[in-house]
């Protein structure tokens, strides 16, 4: 089996984890051993699930941000190389080394399947997305709903009670509807 790199990306909101659950239950229909792995970072909604905002969920094995897969317990190894389909939900919170681990995987002969933001809330590549979407062998870009006008949203909004988030702010906030909104590039507020 030829390995390949699939990236799927867009702001919140956009569906990025339902689709990359869809992927991988039609890849568990073509009777294909399918692996899902989340940064341990998402605790949104399960600590051993990945949940798009929909609800639809799908077990996982959850790794540190910075994991490195020779010191993953060996079980865990095995079950990774076992399969025919990885798929990695919330890329962007992962170290640079998950380029690495993706491109081995595909190099293997696995199918990666990766879900990412692209941007964060300043508008900028978000973590190791950038990498990962050049190296991809296919994107999907999705993108959601403007909360404030409706037009196509292509970045995501923080919001400090209901103000954008200072530029100032850290990166990484996990959160959803409460802190964060999808928006077009018209209505996006560049932080200050």
């Amino acid at each position: 089996m030829a390995g390949r790199l699939e990236v799927i990306t867009g702001p919140m909101f956009a569906g990025k984890t339902e689709e990359l659950i869809r992927r991988a239950v039609r890849e568990q229909i073509a009777r294909k051993k399918v692996v899902v792995l989340k940064p341990t970072l998402d605790t949104r909604y399960a600590k051993d699930k990945i949940v798009a905002h929909n609800g639809r969920a799908l077990d996982c094995v959850a790794l540190p941000c910075n994991f490195d897969f020779l010191q993953l317990e060996p079980t865990l190894q095995k079950e990774i190389l076992s399969a025919d389909v990885v798929c990695i939900d919330e890329a962007q919170f992962f170290s640079q080394e998950i380029v690495r681990f993706c491109e081995w995987l595909a190099q293997a002969g696995k199918i990666v399947i990766v879900a990412g933001l692209n941007l964060d809330f300043k508008g900028e590549p978000f973590g190791p997305m950038p990498n990962l979407l050049a190296l991809a062998d296919s994107v999907t870009t999705l993108t959601a709903v403007c909360s404030v006008c409706g037009k196509e949203a292509t970045r995501t909004q923080r919001l400090i009670r209901g103000k954008p988030a200072p530029k100032d702010s850290p990166q990484i906030l996990i959160g959803g509807l409460e802190t964060y909104e999808a928006r077009c590039r018209d209505c996006w507020e560049v932080p200050k």
